[in-house]
């Protein structure tokens, strides 16, 4: 039963990279630093986007307007740390052998 919560909290941790990676591309793209014509790039955007538009959607309706900012991803993150410091000192600990 520990391996299994060990599991959960790392494929967080790998999640939180997904998050940070979709942000930094959503930003290239909004400058026009990356080509969306290019057929790998779009793979990318579209990967990354459909990995993490699912969970950041609710976070986004619940927010209020903050014009051009958006800090869903923020939000998301925190609520991921959170979740890993409860499964790191609350679940694993009192886990018996």
């Amino acid at each position: 039963m520990r391996a299994l919560f060990e599991v959960i909290y790392l494929a967080l941790d790998f999640y939180i990279w997904i998050i940070i990676a979709s942000a930094v591309f959503s930003w290239l793209y909004a400058f026009n630093v990356v080509n969306m014509r290019n057929r790998f790039v779009g793979m990318i955007g579209n990967f990354l986007h459909q990995m993490t538009e699912p969970v950041l959607r609710p976070i986004r309706r619940i927010m209020p307007n903050l014009g051009s900012i958006d800090i869903s991803p923020i939000i998301l993150i925190f609520g991921i740390f959170f979740l890993q410091r409860i499964i790191a000192y609350n679940i694993i600990p009192n886990l018996s052998f």
